[in-house]
């Protein structure tokens, strides 16, 4: 059996959740707490998948160098790089404490 029926029915399901908002609202806005609520979701969802990626099952995969190369990410955003050099940069901390370790 192959994957892309349950590949289309994941994108299938995954409109049809995004297309509820809107018919739901019928064209009223949100309010501006709620947006606000909405909009903090995303990076909430996507710091807590970063931990669980980083830290492993049970906290017992935590790798130093990526943890390094994370690290390195917030002290190159407030030196006003730019998005693309700040991810090339952090793979090059990590891939440094790598080749330091080991």
């Amino acid at each position: 059996m192959t994957p892309w029926p349950a590949l289309a029915a994941v994108a299938v399901l995954s409109f049809a959740i995004k297309a509820a908002g809107p018919v739901a609202l019928g064209g009223r806005e949100l309010p501006p707490r709620a947006r606000a609520v909405i909009g903090l979701m995303a990076p909430a969802l996507l710091a807590g998948f970063v931990v669980v990626d980083v830290a492993g099952p049970r906290w017992s995969a935590v790798d130093p160098a990526v943890l390094a190369g994370l690290a390195a990410v917030p002290v190159l955003r407030l030196c006003r790089l730019p998005l693309p050099a700040v991810l090339v940069a952090a793979a090059a901390v990590t891939a440094l404490v790598r080749g330091l370790g080991g």
